[in-house]
């Protein structure tokens, strides 16, 4: 295996990662009983955190809704797809 295989896989892996605790973190919005501090929604709200803050400061709820996970979820599939989709730009490198 090649260093950038090695790159790809791993790059695949953490944005699929992101993506995939975005989605529970939207999930978890249903439910605003729920402390987010406890274990185990702590592991789906530390590392989505820092990265909510920042977006809710621009972008107001909609109807009493948090939208900035679905942003979020947006910006990771983007990424993911310009960088390894088919057509992407480290896929072709690989080429």
């Amino acid at each position: 295996m090649t260093a950038a295989a090695i790159a790809n896989l791993i790059l695949s892996l953490l944005l699929g990662l992101m993506v995939l605790l975005f989605i529970f973190r939207i999930i978890l919005t249903w439910y605003p009983q729920i402390d987010l501090t406890r274990m185990p929604y702590k592991l789906v709200a530390a590392p989505t955190e820092p990265l909510l803050s920042p977006i809710r400061k621009l972008v107001p709820p909609v109807g009493g809704v948090d939208v900035t996970p679905i942003i979020w979820v947006g910006i990771f599939s983007l990424i993911r797809e310009i960088l390894l989709g088919q057509q992407g730009l480290l896929t072709m490198m690989n080429f």
